[in-house]
């Protein structure tokens, strides 16, 4: 097991610092390693993950298809469910995505937001690529014709005037009968298998305390989320923690499956490709 510090990526969702929160505030054993953790969002997160800057980090699952050769994915801590999938969203209400050169907002080149959009509306309008947060903001401005809503905005887009499209998640889950997976942590394959095995422990514990006892999330949650409201942030939680996030199994590996075929469809990796492979633990 390695003895320098362990450099971990979380994103500022609410239900990435409700699983991290024990481990962030070390209210969980960190079971032997040292944590330098940094809380960034989830584009920033994917070009970092590029750049190797990070051992351990949340990954949106496009990315961790082009890093497949480099990092594996553990199986705690993923967001994958059914009913949660990022929402197309129109600035004027009745509009749809056509070849006419509009523009849709996307929140960031590596998200699984921005893959889901490729597969269902390819080549319908100019993508742009700018943070989350600013995606709602934008359309209510006409400063762009569409945008793919994640995150808190989920529960909000209907209070900014303005149009769905489509539930992008819903279409997933009509066309392949899995589970969305929009991101997971990624462990580079630099490290020890041993330590890979010991930093999934940690999360499983960090997550397996915030679920016996919500509440005790809630200061991380408030600190770093976009929107304020304890219902939100319970909402969210519900909604992309789940059983498959502290474990993602069977049903997980062939939604990461489907994920990876359909990006070779589309000309995302080639045939050669490396598959997403989740973390197996070796038997001792």
């Amino acid at each position: 097991m390695t003895d320098r510090p362990i450099k971990l990526g979380i994103s500022t969702c609410p239900n990435d610092t409700f699983a991290f929160h024990g481990l962030m505030t070390r209210s969980v054993d960190w079971r032997g390693l040292k944590f330098e953790i940094e809380l960034i969002d989830i584009q920033q997160l994917n070009d970092r993950l590029f750049q190797g800057d990070f051992d351990v980090a949340k990954a949106s699952f496009h990315a961790a298809l082009l890093l497949a050769d480099q990092t594996v994915v553990l199986p705690s801590g993923s967001a994958l469910g059914f009913g949660v999938g990022p929402l197309l969203l129109a600035a004027s209400a009745g509009t749809e995505p056509a070849r006419d050169g509009r523009v849709t907002l996307c929140p960031g080149r590596h998200t699984t937001a921005t893959l889901l959009f490729k597969l269902f509306h390819a080549g319908t309008t100019r993508i742009e690529h700018v943070v989350f947060s600013e995606i709602m903001p934008k359309l209510q401005r006409q400063e762009a014709d569409f945008g793919v809503c994640i995150h808190e905005g989920r529960f909000t887009w209907q209070d900014q005037g303005l149009g769905l499209v489509e539930d992008l998640g819903t279409r997933w889950e009509a066309e392949t009968g899995c589970p969305l997976p929009l991101g997971g942590i990624v462990a580079h394959r630099r490290l020890p298998v041993e330590t890979i095995a010991t930093v999934q422990a940690v999360i499983r514990d960090s997550l397996d305390q915030a679920v016996a006892d919500p509440a005790i999330a809630l200061p991380s949650m408030r600190k770093y989320a976009q929107e304020f409201d304890d219902d939100v942030l319970r909402q969210h939680v519900d909604l992309y923690v789940n059983a498959w996030t502290r474990d993602l199994g069977e049903t997980g590996r062939a939604a990461l499956r489907q994920l990876s075929d359909r990006a070779r469809d589309i000309g995302l990796t080639d045939a050669e490709a490396r598959d997403i492979e989740v973390f197996s633990a070796p038997c001792s």
